[in-house]
């Protein structure tokens, strides 16, 4: 038992091993956009000093004009030095930016032939170390709760991030089929995320057989009532600025449809392996339990997490919209008018094609289980009912 423990052990750190290697490989992979658009230029961080708010105008809730602030270079070639930036506001309250004197800032310097620098933009709040606080205090509380595992969680949602901005990003810019790109992507993402925390087990297998199967499911459903909804792939936040960018050959509607999958396919792998990880302990503990039996407790469990798990879609897809209801809602929207506006069509979409893959994937998986995982033999389980039923026989002393 040592030993096999230990030959699963192994495996385990072989693909952790591997997998780092490949997160290298990924961090160190061009995406083949890199643009330098101005030659003389540096971004750095910086500490406001001072400003001088006398050029701004405020219009109702809008505040139009140039802010100016004398900044303190913190890193860079021009560390230390003071300079004088600039920050022009719009009037749009989702991108503009206020600053305040302590503020640290991201600032694009610009320099001349002889490397003075003869600009400096304010770009926004520089937030790169709460980010990087927020992140290490999610990986200590994982690695402290779950151990080797949480490190191995660790590392497949390293794999999954850069999986996605280092090639499915880069792939669909370069003109591959979307759908395609973002299925192969995708299920490379739940095989190794499986693997990584499931370890080389009948329960990892039996989630991925049954995670990848309702992906293409999926993908199936989304195509068809997106073609039958009549939901163009402009409905998406920042769809059109592709198009202006030099981009016209993008099929946004598969897009669209390759982000409806990947949007629920994490959902998927999850309860794919909730369902199968509760199956091998109830195989652990009661080795005779028969075949359809173990189908049975398969379904039942699936039935409570389902429920869950949908209202979780509904709530996380819902809530990035909540603005737009509340907007439909203020303005007195018929209800009718609401449901058929393409932006609430479009999430309508995304939610009920995602419960349907996860009302597919609990079914499924218990039956892969069923026929996957290893039993005891009907003679094993006669034998110990036949030790069980016998009465125990007077002791004669010899």
């Amino acid at each position: 038992m040592k030993k096999m423990l230990w030959h699963i052990n192994r495996k385990e750190i072989l693909i952790a091993a591997i997998l780092l290697l490949v997160l290298a490989v990924l961090m160190a992979l061009p995406t083949g956009f890199q643009k330098q658009e101005y030659r003389f230029t540096e971004g750095v961080r910086a500490e406001v000093l001072s400003v001088d708010n006398s050029g701004l105008q405020r219009t109702g809730i809008y505040t139009l004009g140039d802010q100016s602030a004398l900044i303190r270079i913190e890193t860079g070639a021009h560390q230390g030095e003071q300079v004088q930036a600039g920050n022009m506001l719009t009037g749009s309250l989702s991108v503009d930016k206020l600053f305040q004197p302590g503020d640290k800032a991201w600032v694009l310097l610009g320099f001349d032939e002889n490397g003075k620098i003869n600009f400096a933009n304010m770009i926004d709040h520089y937030r790169i170390d709460k980010e990087l606080l927020l992140v290490g205090a999610f990986a200590v509380m994982l690695i402290l709760f779950s151990g080797w595992t949480g490190l191995r969680t660790l590392l497949s949602f390293s794999f999954a991030l850069l999986s996605i901005w280092k090639l499915l990003i880069p792939a669909m810019l370069h003109g591959y089929h979307p759908l395609f790109v973002a299925l192969l992507v995708g299920n490379i993402i739940t095989i190794v995320t499986l693997l990584l925390v499931a370890g080389f087990s009948s329960k990892a297998y039996a989630a991925i057989i049954s995670a990848v199967t309702c992906s293409f499911a999926t993908c199936l459903l989304a195509v068809v009532f997106g073609k039958v909804f009549n939901i163009h792939g402009a409905v998406m936040e920042g769809a059109e600025s592709l198009l202006y960018a030099g981009y016209m050959n993008l099929d946004l509607t598969l897009v669209f449809q390759g982000g409806i999958y990947l949007a629920c396919s994490g959902a998927i792998l999850d309860l794919a392996i909730d369902i199968s990880s509760a199956l091998e302990e109830i195989v652990h503990n009661n080795p005779q339990v028969t075949r359809s039996e173990l189908v049975k407790s398969g379904f039942n469990i699936g039935k409570s997490i389902v429920g869950s798990q949908t209202t979780t879609l509904l709530l996380a897809y819902m809530g990035s919209y909540i603005t737009i209801m509340m907007v439909y809602m203020a303005q007195g929207t018929p209800l009718m008018n609401i449901l058929n506006s393409k932006p609430i069509a479009a999430e309508i979409l995304h939610t009920f094609v995602g419960c349907i893959g996860l009302v597919l994937v609990s079914p499924l998986t218990s039956a892969i289980c069923g026929f996957l995982y290893e039993q005891a033999p009907v003679e094993s389980k006669l034998g110990r009912l036949a030790k069980i039923d016998r009465p125990k026989e007077d002791k004669i002393p010899a």
